[in-house]
């Protein structure tokens, strides 16, 4: 009689890191100035989801809030200059699903206790991979990540996609037509961007969750 022996089993293991390599990720460069119009054809994808939009600033929050409210998104901006109460109200009504988007920063994003996220986007990219996989690991593997990475952000993808081992799949967005940045928006700034490594034949179109 043969002797019969245990395979060993995988080990799986729920830190942020290991959470958001098991996410469905995708990016889609993009100019800074851009950045909104293609968030709004984005979104068009996935009305009715519960989404999270990941920026830096208070006030960057509160412009998209309106610019998305203005075309008929359930969305609100949630902040550091919003109430306590105002906070947990957004909360408790996205947790309920009368609220759709919620727009917000990483330090307010980590206290709401946000669920059934299916979408994170990082319109701003963070500038550590821990806050990166912080913002995926709120989705407990239960939706998609995305990011938009403007020539700013390519520094921050670069440290993130080292960290994780891992290049995350760039798509396009079906009827996305890039502008010309505005002439008052034309200044200096220092140029921390590789060579792009998104001039490969791996771009996919996005797909519905």
């Amino acid at each position: 009689m043969s002797e019969q022996t245990d395979t060993p089993k995988e080990e799986i293991y729920y830190d942020q890191r290991s959470v958001a390599l098991r996410t469905a990720q995708s990016i889609y460069f993009v100019k800074e100035h851009d950045k909104a119009t293609m968030l709004e054809l984005l979104l068009n994808d996935y009305k009715e989801k519960q989404i999270v939009i990941v920026v830096k600033s208070k006030k960057k929050a509160d412009a998209l809030s309106e610019l998305l409210k203005s075309n008929e998104f359930n969305a609100r901006a949630v902040h550091g200059n919003h109430r306590e109460t105002q906070q947990q109200e957004a909360a408790t009504s996205f947790n309920a699903g009368t609220l759709h988007i919620i727009i917000t920063t990483d330090m307010i994003l980590k206290t709401l206790g946000l669920e059934n996220i299916k979408l994170v986007i990082s319109y701003d990219l963070p500038d550590t991979p821990q806050e990166y996989y912080n913002r995926l690991a709120t989705m407990k593997e239960l939706g998609v990540g995305m990011a938009l990475v403007s020539p700013e952000d390519e520094y921050n993808l670069d440290e993130i996609e080292y960290n994780m081992k891992k290049e995350i799949d760039e798509k396009k967005v079906e009827g996305f037509v890039a502008t010309d940045a505005p002439m008052h928006t034309n200044k200096a700034k220092k140029d921390r961007t590789k060579k792009p490594r998104h001039r490969k034949n791996k771009v996919k179109n996005d797909t519905s969750i």
